[in-house]
This record gives structure tokens, C-alpha cells and sequence, in this order.
């Protein structure tokens, strides 16, 4: 990334993704990103480490929920070239969108665009066809930021690989009259300690859009005791928007200057 989008970036209040330790779950060691209960065990970390690359194939369903836990535990995420994702369905899926910025179309060139990216956000999804050397060049950039990769489909020296294997619906002659349960099948395979094929079943449905974390604790409130409850949450509501809008301008700047400038 060249230094006018570092310069950018810090002009917008917006740090690397190496030092955005303190939404992790580990609040420790801010190593480990949460994801939903049956996904943990399907990661030899328990959640999505840092620097790690993660491939996905097989269900956009289980993209997004790679990014749900994370996401509802506030850290920001952005998914590149997969114009298909909507802001909805990533919602009921339990993606806390307002974290979640959607780059559909990054251009003939992505490579920049995905470099920046990994410079400023936690996890970024890559769903974009890249040669194989600038696959290999943003996984160390990943590791180098402590960013998550995750790619959608096949990458070279993926630390894990999650494939669904089947998806299945709720059948129409139960009684219901749309299609609003979804059930997934995912093996895990990968390098190392990920390298034993293991299997889960992950459940979708109206009723499941708060997905469990693994790991986490509820999160810690910096408002002074006297606030009051209301008060407290509108001062909260503020800032949360504040900071929305900012890294949501930051992502748009960081975008512009990454297409303008050299590769990653």
C-alpha cells in the first residue's frame, strides 16, 4: 500500500488491522476471531487466528457465517467481487452489517484494492479469479497485517479449506409455504493441525439470527456509572455511527487510491 493511503487511512481515524486487537474475543492476545459454535470445531484455533487464510467453497450461506461472529464481536470485514451478496441476506444471517463494507466490482486490477483492504479491516473475503503469485503475495500480506483472508473457492496454501458438501431446505409439504430453514453440510481440511478431515452441520433459520460465539465474553461498557441506561446508550449509538461512517469513508478513499496505485 503506498503512503498517501497509509496517510489516508490515519487522517480518517482508521488503524491497520494489526493493532485492532481489542474486539477480538482474546482479549489477551487479540489473536482469535469468534465465530458461531459449530464452525469452532471445524478451526484448529477455535476461531479465524489472525495472519491465517481460510478457504470457502460451496455456499455463500457459510461465507457469511465465517463473518458473523467476528462481526457481531466488532470487528469490520469486507467481501470483494461477489456482487450477488446483499445487504439482507447477510443480515439474517447474523452479520452485523454496519462492520461490513461490500466492494461487488474492484476492477480489471483487484490486487490493490484487496492489499488495502487488508491493511485496514480484520477480515476481508476475496471472491475475485487471481494468478496464483498474487494469491500468494496477499496471503503474506494477510499474515504480515494479521488480517483473516478468506477466499471464496480454491487457494494456494490455504491454512484451512471449509467445503460445503450438501445444502438442503425445509421441505414445502411441512406446512410451510416458503423456504426458511437451510442446512449445511461442511468438511474442514487444510495443512497441519487442520489437515484431519472433520464434519459439521450448520442450521440457518428465521430464528437463529443471533449466533452463538465461542469463547467470548459480553462486551465491556466505557460509559461512566452515572450515565443513566438511556443516556448511556445514546452516547454509545453516537459514537457506533460516528465510527461507521468514518471507516466507511475510509474503505471508499482506501479503494480510489488502491486502483490508482501500484500492485500489491
Amino acid at each position: 500500500m503506498s503512503r498517501s493511503a497509509t496517510a489516508s487511512l490515519a487522517a480518517l481515524g482508521v488503524n491497520p488491522a494489526s493493532e485492532l486487537t481489542s474486539t477480538t474475543t482474546d482479549h489477551t492476545t487479540g489473536r482469535v476471531l469468534p465465530v458461531r459454535g459449530e464452525l469452532a470445531g471445524l478451526l484448529p484455533w477455535g476461531g479465524l487466528r489472525r495472519g491465517s487464510t481460510v478457504s470457502v467453497g460451496g455456499s455463500t450461506s457459510l461465507l457469511l457465517a465465517l463473518l458473523a461472529g467476528a462481526t457481531a464481536d466488532g470487528c469490520w470485514a469486507a467481501v470483494v467481487g461477489l456482487p450477488q451478496i446483499g445487504v439482507l441476506a447477510a443480515a439474517e444471517l447474523g452479520v452485523a452489517v454496519q462492520r461490513l463494507a461490500l466492494i461487488p466490482r474492484p476492477g480489471s486490477d483487484p490486487g490493490p484494492v484487496i492489499a488495502a483492504l487488508l491493511d485496514g479491516m480484520d477480515l476481508v473475503a476475496v471472491a475475485c479469479p487471481l494468478p496464483p503469485s498474487l494469491a500468494r503475495r496477499l496471503t503474506a500480506r494477510a499474515r504480515q497485517r494479521r488480517a483473516v483472508l478468506i477466499a471464496c473457492g480454491t487457494w494456494p496454501s490455504a491454512d484451512v479449506a471449509l467445503t460445503a458438501e450438501s445444502v438442503s431446505w425445509n421441505a414445502l409439504d411441512d406446512g410451510a409455504e416458503t423456504l426458511r430453514r437451510q442446512q449445511i453440510t461442511v468438511r474442514s481440511g487444510g495443512r497441519g493441525s487442520a489437515g484431519q478431515a472433520k464434519h459439521a452441520l450448520l442450521t440457518f433459520g428465521a430464528e437463529e439470527i443471533e449466533l452463538p460465539l465461542v469463547a467470548g465474553g459480553p462486551a465491556r461498557s466505557d460509559e461512566p456509572a452515572d450515565a443513566g441506561p438511556g443516556r448511556a446508550d445514546e452516547l454509545a449509538a453516537k459514537r457506533a455511527d460516528s465510527a461507521a461512517i468514518r471507516r466507511m469513508e475510509a474503505v471508499e478513499r482506501l479503494v480510489r487510491l488502491a486502483q490508482k496505485g501500484p500492485s500489491a
